[in-house]
């Protein structure tokens, strides 16, 4: 069957106008941020200007950003979204339910959110600072040192979360983050509380509070519990759970040192069986030193959240493809059987490499699965593939579990032919 979809003539490219809006510019976490950006924009235009504003107005376009920027990476927040928009019955039109299945975008409204709340804070913090030249002693200094602290580590925050350089040195992206995101929100507390002793006190503190209790509730949960490790060769390790059975299509941070790093990797839970797998597979030094000294315990925290696969409940058929350790991310949905489903599986010697129990418990879930060894075959054209696979089987829709150049092709593809197509966009 395989050679069979490679000699499959694929659908020619669309329109321009197609092959542009599935550029990545043009992507819906874009189009969100834009929209943020632009909604500041407008108050900034329909309002009096920034100079003109006061402390009060500009504090509370601060507060407004910094808080859907926090409040939407919350994780039950996530898991509410996709929720809400997989009630969508597949009797909608397929235009419809293409769009909303870009729930997984929301990043966009995050990063959006936070760098115009740095924006805002650097208005607050240029405003306060020209008053106080213009009249010495009319800010509190106090206010102006923390101001000081807090915009310098918000400016680092955006910096490092600038795609190239997030690539470049994701370690040094989770750290600054987690730390300096710490104690940006200990700041945003001291300066609350400067503010209150000069006016009256306003719902600052309430927000303040919320913002607070959603990002500590992920660190509440924090536990460590006990594996188990199956290392199927060098290149992966299969390792089980018991101490929870978590949903179809959600995914778990693990750390073995929980302030400094974290990995996420998707849960694997099987039908009338308690707990779920992760499968790791050797992708940098963390992930090797894993595979190569297999822990007896690691460390957890927050929910399982959903992932981008979860969306195949919106199309009344999908097509998987996924390369490597991607079938990981796949496999809970092919044991759970919601939706008709299929599989091309692009991987490396895929019984030697996972294990002959694995692949046979795929074959099982999806007895037509298309495996290709690039071991024996080489590599493979995913996109003729893919394409060959829609048409062939006509299924609906196609979500890509591969690496981030890979993804990226194939959704881009796909999606400039018109079908539409779903993957991972490792945003912010």
């Amino acid at each position: 069957m395989l050679d069979a979809l490679t000699q499959v003539v694929v659908t020619p490219k669309a329109r321009l106008w197609r092959r542009l809006a599935a550029q990545p510019l043009f992507s819906y976490y874009h189009r969100l941020f834009a929209l943020v950006m632009l909604t500041n924009a407008l108050v900034v235009w329909l309002g009096p200007g920034v100079q003109a504003m006061g402390v009060d107005t500009l504090s509370s376009m601060v507060l407004i950003n910094l808080s859907l920027a926090t409040l939407i990476r919350q994780q039950y927040v996530i898991n509410a979204l996709f929720w809400w928009v997989t009630r969508v019955p597949t009797r909608w039109p397929l235009w419809l339910r293409r769009r909303v299945a870009k729930v997984y975008h929301v990043g966009g409204l995050h990063s959006g959110a936070a760098v115009a709340a740095t924006g805002w804070f650097a208005a607050l913090f240029g405003v306060q600072v020209l008053q106080q030249l213009r009249e010495p002693g009319s800010v509190s200094a106090v206010w102006l040192w923390l101001s000081a602290v807090l915009m310098t580590l918000l400016l680092v925050m955006v910096a490092m979360a600038l795609p190239w350089v997030r690539g470049r040195f994701h370690n040094g992206f989770e750290r600054v983050h987690r730390f300096a995101g710490w104690s940006a929100l200990l700041l945003f507390w001291g300066l609350a509380w400067q503010a209150s002793t000069e006016q009256q006190a306003s719902g600052t503190f309430w927000m303040l509070g919320l913002l607070s209790l959603s990002i500590a509730l992920p660190w509440l949960r924090l536990r460590r519990v006990p594996v188990d490790s199956l290392r199927p060769s060098r290149h992966v390790a299969i390792v089980r759970f018991t101490h929870t059975t978590p949903f179809t299509g959600s995914s778990t941070s693990i750390s073995l040192n929980p302030l400094l790093e974290w990995h996420s990797f998707a849960n694997i839970p099987a039908p009338g069986e308690l707990g779920f797998r992760l499968i790791i597979s050797r992708a940098g030094d963390w992930t090797g030193r894993f595979i190569e000294h297999l822990p007896s315990h690691v460390w957890v925290k927050g929910i399982t959240t959903a992932g981008v696969a979860n969306v195949e409940t919106l199309f009344k058929s999908v097509l998987y493809v996924a390369t490597g350790s991607g079938i990981g991310p796949v496999l809970p949905h092919l044991l759970a059987g919601n939706v008709p489903v299929r599989l091309l599986w692009s991987a490396r010697s895929p019984r030697q490499t996972y294990g002959d129990a694995l692949v046979d418990e795929i074959l099982r879930a999806e007895p037509d699965a298309l495996i290709w060894d690039t071991d024996a075959r080489g590599q493979p054209d995913l996109v003729q593939l893919a394409c060959a696979a829609v048409h062939t089987y006509d299924v609906e829709a196609v979500i890509c579990i591969a690496n981030q150049h890979l993804t990226r092709r194939v959704v881009q593809a796909l999606e400039a032919r018109g079908i539409p197509a779903y993957g991972a966009i490792w945003d912010s």
